[in-house]
């Protein structure tokens, strides 16, 4: 795998002279990307850019679990993003909201609420398993806290810590080139010019201005501008439709791998149920919620064929049906459609007759769905494709995305900001950006250090414990939350 080679000195328009080069040019200005760039400016590298396709940042997007390995490899980057963070969490804005409430009504003394959990259950309504949504209480177990905030929160806190001339939106990345000429990469990318879209919508229904196909299309927009940059590194935290390992794997033996695969798994989602009758609505709450405000059924005698629904009361009813099916059946359905293939694999599943009658209540218009995607850290028969090529890293979902069955693609990419952002410390303080051995030693370290721990997550997340016992989960727990990260830093460094 290679990175392509200049034809010749010639060059498009470029943003900056031709001898302003960057230390690191970051593609992907969402979390992941972001948390490196402030990781690399904390540590004195501020000859950086990150670029990212958004015309604009706006509040759209899903809500993020940080759990304990993705809030302790965020505080190594950067304690003050760490701090801002948590500060902008729904976890701790909604807890800061009711100590204020506290203090301005006169309130009697009463027992300590029992921690909010998100419970596993089967179809009897019995609990299988449970999941605590206390920071506090994974502090405890864990060394470390749990929070959920907003994809744009999470990417506002991050963004605000970094020089505003240093990200730069509205440019979506067309192509990668090695000059060797000039010693560097040069990244070419197309400025908009043309109706703002949606490139952060999560849900796609090809209705709403929203459908990420017709973002992510290889045709340029009319009319457009093509700029160009160079650095000395690229990291590659564009997403699992990720344009650079696209152009990378091009015209090689890893071809085949350059687009991501359907994983075998969609979501169907309805966003609220309107007018559900109170005595469904009760029955509902009592045998399934119980209090809890995320609950997750599913057939535990048969896990592996059966699929999953998250129930969420949250002030208003919605679900999720994760569901293995092939991509076909949902892909561009309508929401009649994905309504009546939702009521046909509930059925087929044997689900209770209470979340049948609910789901017919759902709205069509309301119906969404996403097909899953994957990069697979491990294949069966051949060599995985590499991460790096040169002078350029894919981190996140660009190397490893995977469905989000177990909340952890933003807190392992966040582990790969945290592995990225040291080796290219390292190679910075020893003035190694024209060192293609210490580049490719460098990168070579990285992969070797989170392949294999990815192999394990993407198969926990594929199968999620099929026989459901407690001690699998316990040891998942213990293997991916208590690591120590200062030791996995020192081996970096050897």
């Amino acid at each position: 795998m290679n990175i392509p080679q200049s034809q010749s000195t010639a060059h498009p328009l470029t943003d900056t002279p031709i001898n302003k080069i960057y230390d690191v040019v970051i593609v992907g200005a969402g979390p992941v990307g972001l948390a490196t760039a402030v990781g690399l400016l904390k540590r004195g590298i501020d000859n950086i850019l990150v670029v990212d396709q958004a015309r604009a940042f706006r509040q759209v997007g899903q809500v993020v679990d940080l759990l304990p390995n993705g809030l302790k490899a965020l505080q190594y980057l950067d304690p003050n993003a760490y701090e801002a963070v948590k500060t902008a969490s729904l976890t701790f804005i909604n807890s800061q909201q009711s100590d204020d409430k506290k203090t301005t009504e006169v309130i009697e003394p009463k027992p300590p609420k029992p921690s909010l959990e998100w419970v596993s259950k089967n179809f009897q309504g019995q609990k299988i398993r449970s999941i605590s949504l206390s920071f506090d209480v994974w502090f405890k177990n864990y060394g470390e806290g749990r929070v959920s905030i907003s994809w744009y929160d999470l990417q506002t806190s991050l963004r605000q810590l970094l020089f505003q001339d240093q990200v730069k939106p509205n440019h979506r990345c067309i192509n990668v080139v090695d000059e060797q000429e000039f010693g560097c990469v040069r990244l070419d990318c197309v400025s908009d010019t043309s109706v703002e879209a949606n490139p952060y919508a999560y849900w796609a229904d090809g209705q709403k201005n929203n459908d990420i196909q017709s973002q992510n299309s290889d045709s340029d927009p009319e009319p457009s501008l093509t700029k160009s940059f160079r650095a000395k590194l690229i990291v590659a935290a564009d997403g699992i439709n990720s344009t650079v390992r696209k152009i990378l794997y091009a015209n090689s033996s890893n071809q085949a791998f350059a687009k991501p695969e359907y994983s075998g798994f969609a979501a169907i989602y309805c966003r609220e149920i309107p007018d559900i009758p109170n005595e469904l609505l009760k029955h509902i709450e009592e045998k399934f919620f119980a209090g809890s405000p995320i609950v997750t059924l599913t057939n535990y005698e048969h896990i592996s064929e059966c699929p999953r629904m998250l129930l969420i009361n949250r002030h208003i009813l919605g679900y999720i049906l994760h569901i293995p099916v092939e991509e076909i059946r949902v892909q561009g359905k309508s929401g009649s459609d994905l309504l009546d293939l939702t009521l046909q694999e509930l059925e087929k599943a044997g689900f209770p007759d209470a979340l049948k009658e609910l789901v017919r209540l759902s709205p069509p218009e309301n119906m969404l769905q996403r097909p899953y995607y994957i990069h697979r850290a491990a294949l069966t028969e051949n060599i995985p494709p590499a991460w790096s090529a040169g002078r350029v890293v894919l981190v996140g979902d660009a190397a490893h995305g995977m469905p989000p069955f177990m909340a952890q693609g933003a807190n392992q990419g966040f582990e790969d900001a945290m592995v990225v952002t040291t080796l290219i410390t390292n190679i910075a303080s020893y003035n190694n950006w024209d060192n293609k051995q210490a580049i490719a030693s460098a990168f070579e370290k990285y992969e070797l250090l989170r392949r294999p721990f990815m192999e394990y997550i993407q198969e926990a997340t594929l199968t999620q414990f099929p026989d459901s016992s407690n001690q699998a989960w316990q040891e998942y727990n213990k293997k991916v939350y208590t690591r120590n990260f200062d030791q996995v830093i020192a081996e970096l460094l050897v």
